[in-house]
Formats: structure tokens, sequence, C-alpha cells
């Protein structure tokens, strides 16, 4: 098989590979990977333009540490900013060359070969580079087929940094809603945040996917949501609620899943199905619905724990904070009843992480 055919079977090999996959890193590192291959290069990297700081930061790297560059000098940058193909033969005698980055990594480079990842409006978002090629010097033909392969890394970048926009503005308005409900409760942010980073270690020490660890994380404080509904009179009472009162007052879980439910966002779908669940007990004696056991979700059992036991060292209009240890020791009382055992079991194996999550947030 000739160079040209071999290289026709990594491309096709290539598109295979990147259509089976679905996370953005695993993506980038096959095509970086392929890259190498292809050019017969010793190594790849992936660099992201940030524009505001004027640099290049590797999102995938072979064989050395995430680094920060400069676009104001090296091959890299003045593809970045030329948005031209680059090509090095010589570097320690090409004015473009930069040689700090050596000096940092301990690596001796002598070919380049950079290629500028531009956006939809032709705007720079990255820059591909391959590193010392193995025998002779990269060439136009080199320079195409990275090209090639920088068109799929470009989309690949342009999509995660729609999607990652698109997640912060999600996320500051569910803050928001969070913090509407907190501020007719009168609770703290701290309370809601301390809530959010139990549940995320609950959700991590259970097994939980990474997705649904951030999920959680993000959703836990929405769970008091729907008392946005419920009247002052209600939330600020000093004393005990008398049963209708009580009744209303358990419409909160109802409205705050209807408030936040969202069939085309996984987000605000957890936050809905949390604020719906969270009243519920493992023995089936809570509300709304009574559900039992693992009839509720997961999501639901987490926040059951971590909400009750930031209420009761918190201050509320009808109770004085409880100590930490006495929390503890209610949780403890009700494993098997209130709370599902095993996150019981694990909320116990983790109480020291629970404390300093406790103490940094103190109220």
């Amino acid at each position: 098989m000739n160079t040209a055919e071999k290289q026709l079977a990594i491309l096709l090999e290539f598109g295979k590979v990147i259509n089976k996959t679905k996370s953005l890193d695993d993506v980038l590192e096959s095509m970086a990977r392929f890259a190498r291959d292809i050019l017969q290069a010793d190594r790849c990297s992936i660099f992201v333009y940030d524009k505001y700081k004027e640099e290049l930061w590797s999102k995938v790297a072979h064989d050395t540490e995430p680094i920060r560059i400069s676009t104001k000098k090296g091959v890299a940058g003045y593809a970045a900013l030329s948005k031209e193909t680059q090509i090095v033969v010589d570097a320690y005698n090409d004015y473009r060359f930069n040689p700090d980055v050596d000096k940092v990594t301990g690596y001796l480079t002598h070919t380049i070969l950079s290629v500028p990842l531009l956006d939809n409006q032709e705007n720079t978002i990255g820059v591909f580079q391959a590193l010392n090629k193995k025998v002779g010097i990269f060439t136009n033909v080199d320079a195409e087929l990275l090209l090639l392969i920088s068109n799929y890394a470009a989309s690949a970048i342009e999509n995660a940094i729609l999607y990652d926009r698109l997640r912060d503005t999600q996320t500051k308005i569910i803050n928001k809603l969070a913090s509407a409900a907190e501020f007719k409760d009168q609770e703290t942010s701290k309370h809601t945040k301390r809530v959010g980073l139990y549940s995320a270690l609950l959700a991590e020490k259970y097994g939980l996917s990474h997705d649904d660890i951030t999920k959680i994380e993000l959703a836990a404080p929405m769970h008091d949501a729907g008392k946005i509904g419920i009247a002052d009179k209600l939330l600020l009472k000093p004393d005990k609620l008398s049963n209708e009162e009580f009744e209303l007052m358990k419409t909160h879980t109802q409205l705050g899943h209807d408030l936040l439910f969202d069939e085309e966002n996984e987000y605000l779908k957890s936050a809905a199905l949390i604020a719906l669940e969270h009243h519920e007990k493992w023995d089936g004696s809570g509300y709304p619905h009574g559900k039992k056991g693992e009839e509720i979700s997961i999501f639901g059992r987490i926040v059951a724990i971590a909400d009750v036991f930031d209420a009761l060292i918190s201050v509320r209009p009808y109770k004085a904070p409880w100590s930490f240890e006495k929390a503890y020791e209610f949780l403890k009382n009700n494993r098997g009843t209130h709370f599902d055992p095993t996150l019981i079991d694990l909320f116990s194996e983790n109480i020291e992480k629970i404390h300093t999550i406790y103490q940094e947030l103190k109220d």
C-alpha cells in the first residue's frame, strides 16, 4: 500500500470513529491521534483560542501537560491571528518560532505544521498543530490533510462553545429562580448552596455519572422553588401550622414541579423532579404522592437527606438552629423510615466532608 492509500485508509477509519464518538474530549483526542498517524508526526495539539486573554490553551496535547501560550508570539499564534497555515522546516532558525515552550516542556522542536480552526463566520476559535515530522518536513499535502481533519475539529469546538454558553445561561436563570424562592422564604443562598454540594457529594459516592452529579448540584438548590406560590403568612408563621395550613404548604412541591418542568431542558427537568419528590419518604409516608423506596427517584432521595439536614441546622421563623451533631443523629435515627438507608450510610461514611462543606459555607 502506497502513502496515498494509507492516508485514505486512515481518513476512512477516522470518519467511522468520529461518527461513533459523542464526548467532545473523545472526539478531539481521536482527531489528534489520527492527525499524528496520517501526518507521521511525533505529536499533535489542539488549542482553543481565548481572544479576551489573547492566549491559546491546549485542549488536547500529546505527551505533555496542558499549556497556555500567547498569540503574540510563536507559530501557533501566527496561525491564529493570520488565519493562515504555517509550515516551519527548521524551528530554531525561524523567526516565528518561540523556544520558551520547549524550555518549559523539555521538548526539542524541529518542524511544525499549524493550521487555524475557524468558525462559520471565519473567526479563529483555535489552532491544530503537528510537531516533528518523523521523516522529512511537513508539506503542502500534509497541510491539506490537516485542514481536512481541522474542519471536523472546528465544528466540534464551535458546538461545544455554544453549548457551554447555553448551559451558563441556564445556570444563571436557575440560580435567579432559587434566589427568588429564598428571598420569599427568608432563607439564605448559603443554605441552597450547601444543599447542592451535599447532594453532589452523595451522588458521587452513590456512583452516579458525571452528568448526573452536575445536574443534581445545579438543580438541588431549586427544591423549594414552589414556595414562590405560598402566602407569606404561612412561610413566615412563627408557630406550628394548622392541619389546613400544612395542606396548603405541601402544595409547594407540585407548584415547584409545574414552574420548573421543561421537556427540552435536562437541568430544568431534574429540578422539577427534585421539587416534586424531596418530601417523599422511604417508608411511603411522605408527600405529595406517598411514593416509597426506589419508587422515589435517586435525585429525590438524595435531596431529601440534604435538605432536611441543612434545614435542621439553619435558622427558621419557627425554630432555632440545631447543632450539627443533633441533626446528624436525626438522620441516623430515621434511616430506613424517612431516608434511603444506603444513602444514610454514605452520608455517615463521608461525614467529615459534609462537615467541611458546612464549615466553609456556614451562615
